[in-house]
This record gives C-alpha cells, structure tokens and sequence, in this order.
C-alpha cells in the first residue's frame, strides 16, 4: 500500500494538522480504477499519535492486497473530544476530516455501509465515541478502550493528574450521566445501526472497565460483539484483533496464509 503523510491547517483546531494515510497499490487490487473504496479510520492510544499504528504493527503489510483506505488521525491525548482547554479535537475528526480528505481523495466512499472505524485503549473510546455521535459508521471495533471510568472519582480526584483530566471531561461527579460517557452518547445521538466489535485481554487493568461499559450498552439496545481472552494491555494482542475485525468487514480482506 502507498503510505501518505498529509498536513493541512485545521479550522477545529486552529494549527497545522497531520494525518497519515494507508492507500491500496493499483497493481494489487481487482478494480484500481474503483470509485467507491471503502475507509477504516485506524485511531492510536494515549501518548501515540498518527505514526503508531505504523510503527507498532504490520498493518500495511495486512492489508497490502486489500482495496481499503486506511486513515490515521492524531488527536495527542485529547481523547478524541472537545476539550476544555480549547482544542476540538472531536470536530477536526467528526466533520473537518471526512470533508478535507473527500478533495484529496474523491473516489473514498461516502457511503457509511463501506465506512468503519477502530481504535486502541484511548482510541478504542475514541472510536465507540465517534460511531455512537456521528452515525456515520456501519462497524466500530475497541481494542482494550478505556470505555468507562465510572469507577473512579472525579470530584475527588482519585485519578492520576488530576489537571490533565479535568482538562478533557471538565468537573464531573457522575461519569455514567457525564456528557462525555458512551451511555449518554447512545441515548442522545446513536440510531442504533452501527455494529460495535470489542475485546479486551482478561489481564489488561481496563478488563473490568470493558465488561461494565459491555452490559451499560447491551441494555441500551445496541449491536455489540464482546469477546475476551487472555491478554495483556500490548500491541501484539491489537494487531492480532485488527485482524479479526477486518475478516468481519463487508470488504475484500483475505487472511494472509500462516503454517502453524
């Protein structure tokens, strides 16, 4: 696949912002001259940014015969939210981004059964969010999100630096009514259409928070698969699911052949 590195000044954020690109080789797709790709929007963990999933994993490798376009946003540790602190990081993702990469790439698909969305940790809220506001995706998946912090206290402020945190969520004492959780994101914006794919390794310390935010939005209503095996917070463990997600996809992925 081509890898892209675009930079462009955000109105959302107000500064240049970058995004990197993962584009399907003409010579290895069935139809190059495709007007309609389908797009995953690959979004990285805390303190990654749109470099990681490149570095960390094979992704480009995965998918080198697979006519998908790949877009890897950054939001820093923005939360892929409207933070308090000025920076709209769910804006710049949300509308400016699908509408600037349209220009770039005009044969991307603008279809939301041929559009999904996945993340890591940071990313794995990120996308859960951004599926259940936007409706604009027909698969999001989460990869050990940090869905939920309704076991922790705000007001208090148990949580490790606690500025940072207030300056993402703002004062919260209740994260289950709090604007920002996934529960009052389904019940305000989602339709209910979008299928959502989670895992979580039974070792990772956001395992419980998983099977929590698991069952808050099964009672919702909602499309979600929920698997859980052994598994630690690592990008061995985040490749390896991406890849199950994929064959789930109503896309052209095929499995690279392995000896076991």
């Amino acid at each position: 696949m081509a890898v892209m590195q675009i930079e462009y000044y955000s109105e959302a954020l107000k500064m240049e912002w970058g995004v990197s690109i993962l584009y399907p080789d003409a010579s290895r797709v069935e139809d190059p001259a495709d007007t309609d790709i389908p797009v995953l929007y690959l979004l990285h963990g805390m303190n990654g940014n749109h470099h990681s999933w490149l570095k960390r994993t094979n992704v480009e490798r995965i998918l080198r015969n697979t006519n998908l376009i790949v877009v890897l946003p950054n939001t820093n540790n923005g939360f892929y939210t409207d933070t308090q602190y000025g920076y709209n990081y769910y804006t710049a993702i949300a509308k400016e981004l699908p509408e600037t990469l349209s220009r770039f790439f005009p044969n991307m698909t603008k279809k939301r059964e041929k559009t999904f969305i996945a993340g890591l940790s940071m990313g794995g809220y990120g996308s859960m969010l951004l599926a259940l506001k936007t409706n604009r995706f027909s698969h999001a998946a989460s990869f050990s999100g940090a869905l939920s912090f309704h076991d922790r206290d705000f007001e208090n402020n148990d949580l490790e630096q606690p500025a940072f945190w207030k300056g993402i969520f703002g004062e919260i004492e209740d994260w289950t009514t709090s604007s920002y959780s996934l529960e009052t994101a389904a019940k305000k914006f989602s339709d209910k259409k979008t299928k959502l794919w989670i895992w979580c390794g039974e070792q990772d310390f956001l395992y419980e928070a998983n099977n929590f935010e698991v069952k808050e939005l099964e009672k919702l209503g909602l499309d979600v698969t929920y698997t859980h095996s052994p598994g630690k917070h690592e990008w061995f463990y985040w490749e390896r699911e991406l890849e199950h997600f994929l064959q789930t996809l109503p896309i052209d992925f095929e499995l690279e052949e392995r000896l076991k």
